[in-house]
């Protein structure tokens, strides 16, 4: 009868170890210190921010001034407005600088994705031809983009 016992919970024993190991492979595997995610859900659409319309291009927004009166535009103007349109990422290797119209932006700062496309949607004005509105921290810079000369500075229009 002892040995039957001893079958019995040698039995229980390896049934529930192997429940353990069970349920441990059934986890999926984690490094250390890592937190179990949460099951992955498709999802959910977003009805977009309330309140805001999302504004056309204006017309004649790619209609741009062949001519430029470089007189009109060398200012160095506070926006009247800031926005928040997400983080800012200088290029790397440079430092925070405040820029101002007649200085020459780093052709680092002319890629893609400082580039202000939209930039009726910030009241900054149609940009002539052959120039540009570029994004530097908060300010946005309108610079010719032959040399990179910077021939308008509107600071803080980035919030």
């Amino acid at each position: 009868m002892a040995k039957q016992w001893r079958i019995v919970g040698s039995t229980a024993a390896a049934l529930v170890l192997l429940s353990g190991l069970a349920a441990a492979a059934a986890e999926p595997e984690r490094e250390h210190g890592d937190v179990a995610r949460p099951e992955m859900r498709q999802p959910e659409p977003h009805p977009g921010p309330h309140g805001y319309q999302r504004l056309t291009e204006p017309r004649g927004w790619n209609e741009r001034p062949a001519v430029i009166d470089r007189g009109a535009y060398q200012h160095n103007f506070q926006a009247t407005r800031s926005y928040r349109i997400g983080p800012y990422h200088r290029p790397h290797g440079w430092i925070a600088r405040r820029w101002t119209y007649g200085q020459f932006l780093p052709r680092a700062y002319w890629s893609a994705e400082y580039l202000v496309a939209d930039y009726w949607l910030f009241g900054l004005e149609i940009p002539p031809a052959g120039y540009e509105w570029v994004r530097d921290d908060g300010d946005a810079l309108l610079i010719n983009v032959g040399n990179g000369e910077i021939v308008q500075v509107v600071y803080g229009v980035f919030g």
